[in-house]
């Protein structure tokens, strides 16, 4: 259950409430009696922590992730297209040469 932020517009009392996501938001100020009370948009916490799907989802042979490397994958997609199109520049030579 998320824990939503609320604010009474009449008096500027500030609460946090553990409620449902289905639940009607509250109305009346605990403070002041009002019906001013409105929930705010506030950031979301959480925290990954440990070995997940963070670290290994985009896992390459013994390396446990790219970033942490400093490299970028479009840096290690430009190496393995240079090697194909040097390989592909010596097949027609090779078949050149046997005809």
């Amino acid at each position: 259950m998320p824990i939503y932020e609320y604010e009474c517009k009449a008096c500027g009392h500030r609460m946090e409430k553990l409620q449902k996501i289905s639940a009607d938001p509250l109305k009346d100020c605990p403070a002041c009696q009002s019906d001013g009370l409105e929930r705010l948009v506030s950031a979301a916490g959480f925290r990954l922590a440990g070995g997940g799907w963070y670290e290994t989802d985009f896992k390459t042979g013994s390396k446990k992730n790219l970033v942490a490397d400093g490299k970028t994958a479009s840096a290690d997609a430009g190496k393995s297209s240079d090697s194909s199109a040097t390989a592909k520049s010596a097949t027609p030579k090779d078949k050149g040469a046997a005809a």
